[in-house]
């Protein structure tokens, strides 16, 4: 249940994001989440690509600094409190959450959450009843 991210630091310059976004369409990868977070100098645009080896090699052959991280993604119910008892089973289990980033449609929520113990932080949440979204039902969303 574990999704490949990518991360992609980015000068802190007016058009960056928009050349990612560019370059990703023109090849056909479609971009299901992704998040923006920045410094006074760069920025990380952490996203989830319908086709993460094609994305790398293509934003690595125009010179783009890409990672790849392994993250999970859970469904929630798009309601007052769902996300706060998905939260409180990984506090409990003592699991520390490094970021996280959401979208809603409609009555369900996706949560991207990079915690520091991944395959633990999975199989608490299965163990207790969560459900946990594949890389491939998420690039269907």
């Amino acid at each position: 249940m574990l999704i490949k991210q990518l991360s992609i630091f980015l000068e802190n310059k007016k058009g960056r994001f928009t050349e990612v976004a560019r370059i990703l369409g023109e090849a056909g990868i479609n971009m299901s989440a992704f998040t923006v977070s920045e410094s006074s100098d760069f920025g990380i645009l952490r996203l989830i690509v319908s086709d993460t080896e094609e994305a790398i090699r293509i934003l690595r052959e125009k010179r783009y600094a890409v990672s790849i991280t392994d993250v999970v993604c859970l469904y929630c119910p798009n309601q007052p409190g769902a996300l706060a008892v998905a939260m409180d089973i990984i506090t409990r289990a003592g699991i520390f959450i490094e970021y996280m980033y959401a979208f809603a449609q409609g009555d369900s929520a996706h949560v991207i959450i990079r915690p520091d113990e991944i395959e633990r932080c999975v199989e608490v949440l299965q163990s207790n009843k969560l459900t946990l979204i594949a890389a491939s039902d998420l690039y269907k969303l």
